[in-house]
């Protein structure tokens, strides 16, 4: 092999390693991208399972008011 001829395959070669630096540069900053919008989305979820814990909870304390009141008007109507 002549020298011209290896010094264009280790060019080729360092085109090559350049270009597949640049995918997983590229694959590395996607998944950083995905992985905060994961964190985003896990911290909607929480804060939508709080509020809905919070609304059954006074959906609970308002049935409990409205038996109560019920009973109530049992009480008077006998």
């Amino acid at each position: 092999m002549e020298k011209g001829e290896e010094l264009d395959q280790f060019h080729v070669l360092e085109e090559k390693l350049d270009t597949l630096i640049g995918y997983v540069q590229s694959l590395k900053k996607e998944k950083d991208a995905l992985a905060e919008k994961v964190q985003i989305q896990e911290e909607k979820i929480s804060d939508l399972t709080t509020e809905i814990e919070s609304l059954r909870s006074a959906r609970d304390q308002a049935r409990q008011r409205i038996i109560s009141l019920l009973e109530k008007i049992e009480q008077v109507s006998v």
